[in-house]
């Protein structure tokens, strides 16, 4: 059934390649109140900025990191609008400034952007508050601004004031590299686009049945066997050591930590072929190419199956830098219930010995999750009142929640019937029902600062090119983005998917394949 499957995909690539007509530069400033996410409050009035030729990026003397995204920033407008924009410590009454101040107002990723006569003016009070104000700042200049080649202006910025914190504090995407494996600039290229929208975590599902994706030296055929196919039987691949740091760095000058995964107890067939010993009965299974779930476990009796996870762990953490790693927990449907409460107790222990905070997929929440541990809810419609309650149940015992429900936030999920990639198991996921929920309501009965935050998973059973993932993420991965971000006050479809529309020609200008959904009413330019 896989190369049918596959050749659909295939088939379906050419269709979904075909971007809209080139944009052309607005004549009119685009209003304030059009970004994506919608800022927290937006105060409009007084003179429009022109950049210009004698535009100058000016930043603190003494902050390092704001000379840095003042670099990015030059770089992302110096090929469109052919100007210089030179980056300075030196004060230059036309320009931008990017200002670090003590605002605690602004918390570690708000920030306050001012336009007017000469310049523009972002001030936060961290670096990662002056990166999310240049975002906007970029959504706020025509879309042509976003061109590798000269365009013809004007570049202007509507005069105001824009004030913005962020709702919760995790925003994240996921992206399966085990199913399908993606390249080290395949998985830059998607960084690059969360961080467009603002998103701060990045969760590489880094092993599964198909694939084990990072190379763990201490285990070498992990990666160098287990690493070797993928869905349908192509090569797969794996990263180096060199290849996480380098994703790990590129990641970070975006200001997205990393989330790595690996999951166990199920998902393990990739492990459990390259290492015979981690099998119960010795005998290594075959290395598997289709997509069914729930058919392996690690042997969870076994002395050197904590050997293994100690170093896996061990080295992971090492190599990241961030705070979670993330165990999965999800379909083990081998393992029976006692013997997976034995391993979770095992596996979160091992994960807090290298100095990690525990994530794992809700099902954590029916073994006994320990202080501090973030349970990741991929529930949806027709998930039993039991298990939600067990979601509920953890929360009320200290447990944080990252909400990801399958029929709203899964973005492999297809949009209708006739989308030529993705899956339908949760339902069919249109722009509208990705959007129209709230991630504080979601799970009734869950306790006020309980939910840290949304995440939007991207499986990648029918998807192996930038194409197809940005197809599919596009442009439900922005109003995801804008649940975690946003204040509750400006949730509304109607006005969303206005400003959801006026990304178009600015995803275009980007070259990122997007699907153009009927429920939006795309803007020419």
């Amino acid at each position: 059934m896989l190369a049918p499957l596959l050749l659909v995909v295939a088939a379906g690539a050419t269709s979904i390649a075909a971007g809209p007509a080139t944009a052309q530069p607005a004549a009119k400033p685009r209003p304030l109140g059009q970004v994506v996410p919608a800022p927290a409050s937006v105060s409009e009035g007084g003179p429009s900025y022109a950049l210009s030729d004698k535009t100058r990026i000016r930043v603190d003397d003494d902050s390092n990191e704001a000379h840095r995204i003042g670099a990015y920033l030059a770089d992302v407008l110096r090929p469109s609008t052919g100007y210089a924009l030179p980056v300075t410590n030196r004060d230059a009454k036309d320009g931008i400034r990017l200002r670090l101040s003590s605002d605690r107002s602004l918390g570690a990723e708000g920030y306050r952007l001012q336009s007017g006569r000469y310049g523009v003016t972002i001030t936060a009070a961290r670096a990662a508050g002056l990166f999310h104000g240049v975002q906007t700042l970029r959504q706020l200049l025509p879309a042509a601004v976003e061109k590798d080649t000269r365009q013809q202006g004007p570049w202007k910025v509507v005069g105001g004031t824009i004030e913005d914190v962020p709702r919760y504090g995790y925003r994240g995407a996921m992206l399966d590299v085990s199913r399908h494996f993606f390249t080290v600039d395949q998985v830059k290229r998607y960084i690059d686009q969360m961080a467009l929208y603002k998103i701060n975590k990045l969760h590489l599902h880094l092993s599964d049945d198909q694939g084990w994706r990072i190379a763990i030296e201490s285990w070498p055929r992990l990666a160098t066997y287990g690493g070797s196919t993928q869905v349908g039987g192509g090569p797969g691949g794996y990263y180096s050591k060199a290849d996480y740091k380098e994703i790990v760095r590129h990641a970070s000058s975006r200001y997205l930590e990393v989330v790595p995964e690996i999951d166990l107890p199920g998902h393990t067939n990739a492990a459990l072929a390259s290492y015979a010993e981690l099998n119960c009965d010795g005998i290594a299974p075959p290395l598997y190419t289709g997509t069914e779930v729930g058919f392996s476990s690690l042997c969870v009796p076994k002395a050197v199956t904590y050997r293994f996870l100690d170093d896996v762990v061990r080295e992971l953490a090492a190599l990241t830098p961030g705070k979670y790693l993330h165990i999965g927990g999800d379909e083990a449907h081998s393992t029976s219930h006692e013997d997976y409460v034995t391993f979770m107790d095992r596996a979160q222990a091992i994960v807090g010995k290298y100095g990690k905070k525990v994530m794992g997929w809700h099902q954590l929440a029916g073994a006994r999750p320990v202080e501090g541990a973030v349970a990741q809810y991929w529930g949806y419609d027709a998930t039993s009142a039991a298990e939600k309650a067990k979601v509920v149940d953890a929360a009320k015992e200290g447990t944080k929640l990252v909400l990801s429900p399958a029929d709203r936030a899964y973005l492999d999920m297809k949009y209708n019937k006739d989308t030529p990639l993705g899956l339908s198991w949760a339902g069919l996921v249109e722009v509208q029902r990705s959007y129209d929920w709230n991630p504080q309501t979601y799970l009734p009965g869950v306790p006020d600062g309980s939910v840290l935050g949304v995440e939007a998973p991207l499986w990648s059973e029918t998807l192996s090119t930038n194409d197809h993932i940005e197809f599919m993420a596009f442009p439900r991965l922005p109003g995801i983005a804008e649940l975690g971000w946003s204040p509750t006050a400006t949730h509304d479809w109607d006005a969303y998917k206005v400003r959801l529309g006026a990304q178009g020609p600015r995803l275009a200008a980007l070259g990122i394949d997007f699907y153009r959904s009927s429920q939006v009413p795309w803007a020419a330019r």
